[in-house]
């Protein structure tokens, strides 16, 4: 697909502040080379708007789940209509993810029935914290899983998922092997990479987490996630045509843009 120069920018200004995100903040951003910005991803707590922006982050991928019964320490699950207001006043992004079961009690262990039940709450936890129709759901499969259970456990969970809010807002959590699975399989639309059993980058990745638990913003832990298209689900670009091309094979990288007036981006 062809984004024209203009476009891009036009994509960049209203849907990433990755861009130009160092000068805004007067902060150096913490991104791998060639992406368009960096995501904090966290469940220990909620930093402030303030603080993350000062870091130099894009914004957030947070959780529409509720914390596991057993991780009383997840204090920041699930994301709130008023620390999404934060974000947004403070010129970033909001990214929607779901995850409440991990390892034995992982969610994609309850298949198709599993995905429907996950799925429908996802969706009302997203839509009480204030998020837009037309934005994925990015459903975990935080595992390095078999062939076998690929097929016959995270398939049909996926499946489950699709059937509720639509193939289309369908976003996968997942290493290279389960991308390339649900690929081929036409499950899913979005792409967010973890590095646990995958190979390189996945050229269809739209989010790739590249760092876990060794920094903390605002006295609470988080993950790191390098922007990977211009469209990556984030909620200011609902309804956009562009369902998230890899910046990197549409254009070469563009001049970071000019700085603005911080009086005019509502800190």
């Amino acid at each position: 697909m062809h984004i024209s120069r203009r476009n891009l920018f036009k994509y960049a200004a209203a849907g990433s502040a990755a861009v130009g995100l160092a000068a805004l903040s007067g902060t150096t951003s913490v991104a791998n080379a060639g992406s368009l910005g960096t995501l904090l991803d966290y469940s220990a707590g909620v930093p402030s708007a303030h603080a993350i922006r000062a870091g130099g982050y894009a914004g957030a991928i947070r959780y529409v789940s509720d914390r596991r019964s057993d991780a009383n320490w997840m204090i920041g699950k699930p994301v709130r209509a008023d620390e999404v207001n934060a974000l947004t006043a403070a010129g970033l992004q909001v990214v929607s993810c779901y995850q409440l079961g991990k390892g034995a009690t992982a969610d994609w262990r309850e298949k198709y029935d599993g995905g429907r039940r996950h799925a429908a709450r996802g969706l009302q936890l997203h839509r009480e914290a204030g998020g837009p129709e037309g934005v994925p759901i990015y459903a975990s499969i935080d595992d390095n899983p078999s062939p076998w259970e690929t097929a016959n456990l995270v398939r049909p969970y996926l499946e489950g998922w699709a059937s509720v809010i639509g193939n289309q807002n369908l976003g996968i959590y997942g290493n290279t092997k389960v991308i390339d699975a649900m690929i081929g399989a036409g499950i899913g639309t979005w792409f967010w990479q973890h590095n646990w059993g995958s190979t390189g980058v996945h050229p269809r990745a739209h989010l790739h987490q590249f760092e876990i638990d060794k920094r903390q913003v605002d006295g609470v832990g988080v993950d790191l996630n390098a922007i990977l298209a211009v469209n990556y689900g984030q909620w200011s670009m609902a309804g956009s045509p562009i369902p998230g091309v890899s910046f990197g094979s549409v254009l070469p990288a563009l001049p970071p843009l000019p700085p603005l007036p911080l009086g005019s981006i509502g800190l």
